[in-house]
């Protein structure tokens, strides 16, 4: 790629655009968590000083429920305090200004700044391609809307990090870059790997179906013509820059010694998905996801994947498709789940001689193959991730707003089918079974209908996200990994935090922005929906007791000060309560609309 070409999205007018939306951001959801504490100067106008008092940014805002703020971006200033003159909006100086207040280490700050430098470039990239608007995206296609997302996740402000890759990488493997990708196979010696498969796939099958088998002989010529025995290995996908960048370096000794074989890159190509190392195979739709261990530096994770960890994932998929498909509340609201059906990992045995079992250094080298939410699609419907539900054009016209429009229904109409296709499967999932996933927008995929409802969903990314709560469940021994001693109290947080403040609290404001749906509208009908579901199932009636969805106020669970403690990992995930930072609490949005 020509050097030239590389920056051209680098120019003063996007990155100043860049940097506007980002301090937004940075100051509506440091102030949700009241990391800052915004001083009404008089009406809709607030006020915020740096740590020493010698800056002051200046804004107009509507404070909406959950605490949310919602600032108008075109109306943030920055002063010199002592004289009062205007500075330009920088994100960067903004951290740097608040790390005091932030909580910034001197350890943690340059690699938070270096993940602000990335989201801005990422930014400025997404405002530099040809643009497409909210009526136009809502009915496109599944991969036009995945690569055409532009914020990330919704909470964190640091959300496009993406530490390692080189701006030509950028260009090559982000997902806004919609570059096709064809993945790198490896030979990995069997007394090194470990596959596991669900119970109706088995390795040879699963390779003639995703390879073929001229493929399939092209790789076994390249291992016989260096006089080794094929069957001796298992082939392996691996994403390109982990090849580059880590495998043919940090793993040299295996290569060097036929433990690893370079075979070459697959015919099929692939779309980086909005996680980054999950490709979508746009040759042929109907094959399998494949995710891919990518050892990058992601919002507050190494995004690689653990060979150890992957050896249960596909018995968990099974267990969780039989209970899903066994019940007639998930039937009825349309759930499915794209199984990951196979899971493969090397391992590097003097790295795991050296390190412990949470180290970057063992999750180098795994990869695993997730259904395809095609292949099993009704005539005239549609995929489309959840994500899209919160982005906004260039113009901040809502897609959201533009799907209710296509639909022709009225909005709480159209909004009550996503929840009953949405949250009901969440309620149910929590009182029936004390299990909960992680149900953000880039985990779940709407099935929309011709019209632009959704009609049901499927969730995704099941083996590493979903947590059984309680202590008593029984779980067969392969899916013990999954379950977690969640203090009582914390257990709804599963709704409370990753759906109304962490989803809902978004598309409310978006909607009500937009002039479509008033807060109060949105927040009944989730009421509605939810008050509909423990009616119909009186069976459960002491857990609803024992677990008050409706209750007035709920823990402020903050996600970002997880970032701001540590961006090397934020979470441990066979403890995932342990790190979790409470602020205070949130006034319950359908509390008032109790039944």
């Amino acid at each position: 790629m020509n050097p030239h070409d590389a920056i051209a999205h680098l120019t003063p007018a996007h990155w100043d655009r860049a940097n506007r939306l980002l301090v937004r951001k940075a100051l509506a959801e440091f102030a949700h968590e009241r990391l800052l504490t915004p001083e009404r100067v008089d009406g809709e106008r607030y006020a915020v000083r740096s740590d020493d008092g010698g800056v002051e940014y200046r804004f107009t805002a509507r404070v909406l429920m959950l605490d949310h703020w919602q600032i108008d971006a075109d109306s943030i200033t920055r002063h010199r305090v002592s004289d009062d003159a205007e500075l330009p909006l920088d994100a960067i100086d903004f951290c740097i200004e608040m790390r005091g207040t932030l909580g910034l280490s001197d350890q943690i700050l340059p690699v938070y700044l270096e993940e602000i430098s990335s989201t801005l470039s990422g930014s400025a990239y997404k405002a530099a391609k040809p643009q497409i608007t909210a009526a136009e995206l809502a009915k496109a296609d599944f991969q036009t809307v995945e690569t055409h997302m532009t914020e990330g996740h919704p909470c964190f402000v640091a959300n496009n990090g993406r530490l390692g890759f080189g701006v030509h990488e950028y260009h090559a493997y982000a997902p806004e870059a919609a570059s096709p990708v064809r993945l790198i196979w490896l030979a990995a010696h069997r007394d090194h790997t470990t596959f596991t498969s669900a119970a109706d796939i088995d390795y040879a099958r699963l390779m003639r179906e995703e390879l073929g088998e001229e493929t399939l002989a092209r790789f076994t010529r390249t291992l016989t013509g260096l006089g080794l025995d094929p069957d001796a290995y298992l082939l392996l996908p691996v994403h390109p820059w982990q090849w580059w960048n880590k495998l043919s370096v940090t793993f040299a000794s295996e290569v060097a010694t036929q433990r690893l074989v370079l075979l070459g890159p697959g015919d099929d190509e692939y779309l980086a998905q909005q996680s980054i190392r999950t490709f979508f195979n746009t040759s042929h739709p109907e094959k399998h996801y494949v995710k891919t261990a990518l050892s990058v530096l992601n919002m507050g994770f190494m995004r690689g994947l653990s060979a150890a960890y992957m050896e249960a994932t596909p018995a968990i998929n099974d267990w969780l498709a039989q209970l899903i498909a066994a019940d007639e509340v998930f039937a009825r609201t349309g759930l499915t789940i794209i199984r990951e059906r196979a899971a493969i990992g090397y391992r590097h045995r003097q790295y795991e001689a050296a390190t412990d079992r949470y180290s970057p250094y063992r999750k180098m080298l795994a990869a695993l193959w997730r259904e395809s939410p095609v292949r099993d699609l009704e005539p005239g419907r549609r995929p489309a991730t959840m994500a899209s539900l919160l982005h906004t054009d260039a113009e901040g016209r809502s897609f959201a707003a533009a799907l209710i429009e296509q639909s022709g229904l009225a909005p709480e109409v159209w909004l009550r089918r996503y929840l009953d296709a949405y949250l009901v499967p969440l309620l149910h999932s929590f009182y029936a079974y004390d299990l909960a996933f992680m149900p953000h927008g880039e985990n779940v995929i709407m099935v929309l209908d011709d019209s632009g409802t959704v009609e049901r969903v499927i969730f995704k990314d099941i083996a590493e996200e979903i947590v059984v709560m309680d202590p008593e469940a029984e779980l067969p021994a392969e899916v013990q990994r999954v379950r977690a001693a969640i203090p009582e109290e914390e257990r709804l947080l599963s709704i409370f935090t990753d759906v109304f403040d962490c989803f809902f609290r978004f598309l409310s404001a978006e909607l009500a922005g937009a002039g479509v749906l008033g807060e109060e509208g949105f927040w009944r009908t989730v009421a509605e929906c939810v008050a509909d579901y423990r009616s119909s199932v009186p069976h459960l009636a002491e857990k609803f007791e024992r677990f008050d969805i409706f209750t007035e106020e709920f823990a402020l669970s903050c996600l970002n000060r997880l970032q701001l403690r540590n961006n090397q990992q934020m979470v441990d995930l066979s403890d995932p309560s342990a790190a979790l930072q409470f602020v205070g609490t949130l006034r319950n949005p359908i509390a008032p609309f109790a039944p």
